[in-house]
């Protein structure tokens, strides 16, 4: 018998051997209908599988990450049975479940697959999905893997083996179908109820330019057909909010080949909204003590080699920068930290000055593939909200308690009220993805769990998704249409103050080391800004919008008075435009709509005489006539409504 602990810590005993469906079965018939797989002592298995020893257990659904993973994973597969029936001889390289969804790579030879052949795709999809066939995994030796695939003649699978240890090798096989897989999967194809293959692109193998461009197809699946139906409704809306459309409507920002790929240039109106964000943020943080630094662009290869980037992403960096002096190197820096590190460094501290709070709008630069770049949203150079705070042991619950309650005012402001707080804990069947001493993690892993267990906030758990150097606190919001994103996140470092060798004098005149919180409210305000415009539709709250209003004259003789009302509101510190152009006034009003500008102030000769603007506003239609006193106010209401909200 084996002891089998469950999330609860409950604990029963069931013969060894036993799967995770039948411990699920053992609770009741339909818990193990909508099991998935399995987390079983922090690894996702199949539900299927033989668990042999004493093991901890939670059972995987649709409701869970790890079960929607395992489930598009387990789709890719029966994508690639389908086009192996559909195309013989077509060789596959990597079919991973991703965010939402899934891809398969495939090379099909001197056959091309345009978007008008994905239809006859899904069709045999499902027509596999209801021979309910069952993932079998099954061993192999490195020998059996080679020869098999050699025969197959697929070329990527026999590299992919080629460099994985003898005796770590797995098959899986659902019908006709075998592929190279380390798994999970779900137990069987008949889960797979509603089918829809997105698009067709090209991806290099391997994400090497060197190499051949291979056809990606991207798919997504669902257990109910309501489920699909429901996804795609949200991605057509998604497809009118995308923020590259929005964004080159409002004239927020652009791209420049010349430039380089992935590299965002703010235009005046986009800038405008980036400061308004930054000065946000400038006076929440000095409200709390922050002090603002500016550290360089680049800095030395050995600064990333001590802070354990350049083995991280070392890779995903632009190549090092040589100089003229002999074996001297700098590197476009990849992130703001080892900089904050080396000023926390520059002097000595005693335990009264700390904590020691230091922020940074910090630019960074990552090579990612060209295939990944997408508008604002991944980028090569970003900016980070980025701050580091240096404290005491004893400091850090009430450190980490305090960026918490920033981190919710921002979220707050920003209209994002719907949250999950997501704890990202390291892996700990993967040692090698972090650094640090055992120690220094379950230290940090308990300080945040303590620290939110204190204020009740509600959290979930992820294992494998901590930074290299530490746990975090991530929040994952949910915007206006459903779709959930990562923003804020607070890690916890042990690690960096050991690598750097910092140190305060503590009370006892002994020297101790500092613990280290990374924040960034924001994450990026690349990122942040891209989700904002889809999240609003480009409808920004009033107190961000670079341009609040516009003012229409219905004529020439009224410019003049235009620009005495222009000049009155501006002492307000209410921003817009005169649309002075010769163009009828309802086109006026319909350009003004669709810049989503939220009033528009129409001056004809009758309000010049009296004084005052008709009010438009975005969505309401006419306010009526105002003063502009009485504008100013009502201007000033919906921005407390706005903030109380």
């Amino acid at each position: 018998m084996i002891q089998i602990t469950f999330p609860d810590g409950n604990v029963r005993e069931y013969p060894n051997g036993t799967t995770a469906m039948e411990v699920a079965e053992s609770i009741s018939s339909g818990l193990a209908r909508n099991v998935l797989s399995a987390r079983i002592n922090g690894e996702v298995w199949d539900a299927t599988r033989p668990i042999e020893g004493n093991a901890t257990i939670a059972l995987l659904t649709w409701i869970d990450k790890d079960g929607k993973s395992t489930f598009w994973h387990s789709s890719a597969h029966l994508l690639a049975e389908a086009l192996e029936a559909l195309y013989p001889g077509v060789q596959f390289g990597i079919g991973p479940a991703i965010e939402s969804g899934f891809y398969y790579d495939v090379d099909l030879g001197d056959k091309t697959l345009s978007f008008d052949d994905l239809p006859a795709i899904e069709k045999k999809m499902l027509e596999l999905a209801k021979e309910k066939n069952t993932y079998d995994r099954r061993e192999v030796s490195k020998e059996e893997a080679l020869a098999y695939f050699t025969e197959k003649g697929d070329t990527y699978k026999i590299e992919l083996i080629n460099e994985l240890e003898d005796g770590t090798i797995t098959f899986y096989q659902q019908g006709a179908f075998v592929d190279l897989c380390r798994g999970p999967h779900i137990p069987d194809t008949g889960k797979i109820k509603a089918v829809k293959l997105l698009s067709v692109a090209g991806a290099y193998w391997r994400g090497d330019e060197k190499r051949k461009m291979l056809t990606r197809i991207y798919g997504i699946t669902f257990p109910k057909q309501k489920e699909l139906k429901a996804h795609l409704e949200m991605m057509e809306e998604a497809k009118k909010r995308d923020h590259r459309k929005i964004g080159q409507e409002l004239e927020l920002f652009m791209f420049s080949e010349r430039v380089g790929a992935g590299l965002p240039i703010w235009l005046p109106k986009g800038n405008a909204l980036r400061e308004r964000l930054m000065n946000f943020m400038r006076e929440e943080q000095e409200k709390r003590g922050y002090k603002m630094v500016t550290t360089p662009h680049i800095g030395k290869k050995e600064l990333y080699i001590t802070s354990g980037h350049y083995a991280k992403y070392g890779e995903d960096s632009f190549q090092p920068i040589e100089t003229p002096r002999e074996g001297e190197e700098f590197l476009l820096k990849p992130m703001n930290c080892p900089h904050h590190c080396e000023i926390y460094a520059n002097k000595p501290h005693s335990y009264r000055d700390l904590p020691l709070r230091i922020a940074e709008f910090g630019t960074v630069y990552r090579y990612e593939q060209s295939g990944e770049l997408h508008g604002l949203s991944r980028v090569r150079g970003f900016t980070q909200d980025d701050a580091h705070i240096f404290c005491t042991p004893d400091q850090l619950k009430e450190e980490f308690l305090n960026v918490l309650d920033l981190t919710k005012t921002v979220l707050s402001r920003m209209g994002f009220k719907n949250f999950t707080a997501q704890i990202s804990l390291r892996d700990p069947g993967k040692p090698e993805k972090y650094i640090g001493s055992d120690e220094n993690w379950e230290a940090a892993e308990r300080a945040i769990i303590e620290a939110t267990d204190e204020v009740g906030l509600e959290t979930v758990q992820e294992l494998g998704e901590a930074a290299f150097y530490g746990p975090k606190l991530d929040f994952m919001v949910r915007d206006a249409i459903g779709r959930s994103w990562q923003l804020g996140t607070i890690q916890v470092d042990y690690n960096l103050p050991d690598r750097f060798e910092l140190e305060y004098i503590g009370s006892d005149n002994q020297p101790h080391r500092p613990v280290m919180i990374h924040r960034a409210p924001f994450g990026s305000l690349e990122r942040f800004i891209s989700i904002l415009i889809e999240n609003t539709a480009g409808k920004f709250p009033l107190w961000l919008l670079p341009e609040q209003y516009a003012l229409l004259p219905i004529n020439e003789k009224v410019v003049d008075y235009c620009k005495t009302i222009a000049d009155k509101l501006a002492i307000h510190d209410i921003r817009g435009f005169i649309d002075d152009r010769n163009e009828s006034i309802g086109r006026k009003i319909r350009d003004t709509e669709l810049k989503r500008i939220p009033y528009m102030l129409i001056v004809g000769d009758q309000e010049a005489a009296n004084g005052n603007v008709s009010v438009r506003r975005q969505g309401q239609g006419d306010q009526g006539i105002m003063t502009l006193d009485e504008f100013a106010a009502h201007f000033q209401e919906v921005l407390n409504i706005e903030k109380e909200a």
